[in-house]
């Protein structure tokens, strides 16, 4: 996801001259092809994540859409109060790009579990969410934020991630986009970021022989209506996250269906549970120990 990202948004820069990248004084062997071809419109501000915020906030307001990319929790955690007052209460187009979502830096610890971000972001006024499952949506979410700038957040998996779609889909805020159709089928996978490729093999297994699978690339605040509709067609919808239940993205749909009950018995959530916030080990050791298996 990290090399989509990064070509992508060489391809948009190139067609856009207001699109920047400031850096945490990190991505090294990432970045490198955009400090280079687009030196005027890089800054590594160092070590120093809530003036990188400040900064960014202050570009998107001369005409920039600024990218902000860091690893896990320090372009949100560590820069909350930036990207609540700075960023989203003034509705600047600053995309967070947060670089290892759920555990995929599970080998660093606590400090390193991005398990609580959509938490934060989610509550933020004018925020949009953008977690792509594999590399074509993170292109196809790169396109529909530099054609819609605005505050966002583009949770992005570490590395290796395979393609789920043949080509880049169109996608668009609230929408579910299919990855695996099955005809005839009654219950839905509905994943959100990383855990796409997770569910992908659960359809293979006899216990989700009856699901088809869905991802949420975009979702927010203002997408909540557009849920209770989408979820009508199915018998059962199974959110799948690599967050903790509590405030993440099944906690989003639950709430989405406040006004129509009858739904919300259709909803079950696979989220990662809270001892993984105790625990270090590989993505795949900690994600099968938080509760992401069947």
């Amino acid at each position: 996801m990290r090399n989509a990202f990064i070509h992508e948004l060489m391809a948009l820069a190139t067609q856009d001259p207001s699109i920047a990248l400031i850096v945490g004084d990190l991505g090294y062997s990432v970045i490198e092809p955009f400090a280079d071809t687009f030196p005027e419109r890089f800054v590594n501000a160092g070590v120093a994540e809530q003036n990188m915020m400040g900064l960014a906030a202050g570009m998107a307001s001369e005409g920039y859409h600024v990218f902000v990319y860091s690893i896990a929790n320090f372009p949100t955690f560590r820069c909350a109060e930036q990207i609540r007052n700075d960023v989203a209460y003034h509705k600047l187009p600053v995309t967070v790009v947060s670089v290892g979502g759920g555990l995929a830096y599970g080998g660093l610890g606590y400090s390193h579990h991005a398990v609580q971000d959509y938490a934060l972001m989610r509550t933020l006024p004018n925020m949009l969410i953008a977690a792509p499952g594999d590399p074509m949506e993170v292109r196809a979410c790169m396109r529909y934020l530099a054609a819609n700038p605005q505050p966002s957040y583009l949770r992005l998996g570490k590395a290796g991630e395979p393609e789920l779609h043949p080509t880049v889909p169109v996608v668009e805020p609230g929408k579910w986009l299919p990855v695996h159709v099955r005809p005839g089928a009654t219950r839905t996978l509905l994943s959100t970021g990383a855990t796409a490729e997770r569910a992908t093999h659960w359809c293979d297994e006899p216990a989700f022989a009856d699901c088809s699978l869905h991802s949420m690339p975009l979702w927010g605040m203002a997408s909540k209506p557009l849920q209770a509709a989408q979820l009508d067609a199915w018998q059962q919808v199974i959110t799948v996250e690599d967050h903790l239940e509590d405030a993440g993205f099944g906690a989003w749909l639950l709430e989405s269906l406040d006004r129509v009950p009858a739904l919300r018995s259709r909803l079950v959530r696979k989220a990662l549970d809270a001892r993984v916030c105790g625990m270090v080990g590989s993505q795949a050791t900690l994600n099968r120990l938080g509760g992401l298996d069947l």
